[in-house]
């Protein structure tokens, strides 16, 4: 279904039509986007934000699992964040307003919303820009899963929903921060293993989810591609690990934890993360669009103009 067949789903922003450039077009285009992204992290290089990150996470300390700690004010949260490694913040998702509502509440109240879908092989296709995606209401997209006849159950994901954003109250921990973006889908949906270069608190709200994370220097075991400069994937799948195809990543750090409904999940940026879904379930996060926390004391890479 599109967009010019429905005219209520008219408020998606368009799919990005992929156009022949020539090389030059490529780069200027790509440059360009760079340029923007480092003004609005006050940053003078993006480059150099990534290697900085990658620099800081070699003094890391090597953790085995993903601590857990009660609520925190913005104080304490960015304490804790300086350290530059996870955890998982209880007590402050389930009370928001959307926590206490069940999947039900999407048929009865939002199934008119228009949503985006991941349909097909959205992990082999998970950062190329002709992935494909199905426009829809809310109630098409819950009458598509019902159905059961996919092998990888279609899936929403990265969709700014206001009206399910009404009934979440975000804690300030990043002094600036982009929208939230919601992952709705069934047991079986999949974000394949990449890295953001912004900081990142994600928010379980309905279900369980299993994430691995894996530390920004072993990149180098990872095989990493850019999408973006501040989007990398890796086509390594740390649930069916293939050593001979991917012999580096052996020496991948790699950390698994389930988030739990409830659960807000600190994602340091450049950590690794894959993430699955082992029920129905509603996500939420939000990326911090400023220097990482963890590299507040490294002003190298900061511009002037930065108030960090």
């Amino acid at each position: 279904m599109s967009n010019e067949t429905n005219p209520k789903l008219r408020s998606l922003p368009p799919l990005e039509a992929s156009r022949p450039t020539t090389p030059a077009d490529a780069r200027a285009k790509k440059q360009a986007r760079e340029r923007r992204d480092a003004e609005v992290r006050g940053v003078t290089s993006i480059d150099e934000m990534r290697e900085a990150i990658k620099r800081a996470a070699r003094d890391l300390p090597a953790i085995s699992e993903v601590p857990r700690v009660g609520a925190l004010d913005a104080a304490a949260f960015r304490a804790r964040a300086a350290e530059g490694l996870p955890f998982l913040i209880t007590g402050i998702v389930n009370r928001w307003p959307l926590s206490a509502l069940t999947p039900q509440t999407l048929r009865e109240r939002f199934s008119h919303l228009p949503v985006r879908a991941r349909v097909g092989d959205y992990i082999n296709t998970a950062f190329a820009p002709d992935r494909a995606m199905q426009d829809m209401s809310m109630l098409e997209y819950l009458e598509l899963v019902a159905t059961g006849t996919h092998e990888l159950p279609p899936y929403l994901g990265n969709l700014e929903l206001r009206e399910l954003n009404g009934m979440c109250h975000w804690p300030a921990y990043f002094d600036k921060m982009g929208p939230p973006r919601f992952w709705l889908g069934p047991a079986g949906t999949v974000t394949p293993l990449h890295c953001d270069y912004d900081d990142n608190i994600f928010a379980q709200i309905w279900g369980s989810k299993r994430v691995f994370l894996s530390p920004p220097h072993h990149d180098a075991f990872l095989y990493p591609r850019e999408a973006n400069a501040i989007l990398f994937g890796s086509p390594f799948d740390p649930e069916a690990p293939d050593f001979e195809k991917f012999p580096l990543a052996r020496q991948a750090t790699m950390i698994e934890c389930i988030v739990n409904p409830g659960d807000l999940l600190y994602v340091p940026a450049g950590w690794y993360h894959q993430v699955r879904a082992l029920t129905f379930s509603l996500s939420s996060n939000r990326w911090a669009r400023a220097v990482p926390i963890a590299l507040k004391g490294e002003a190298s890479f900061q511009s002037l103009s930065s108030s960090t």
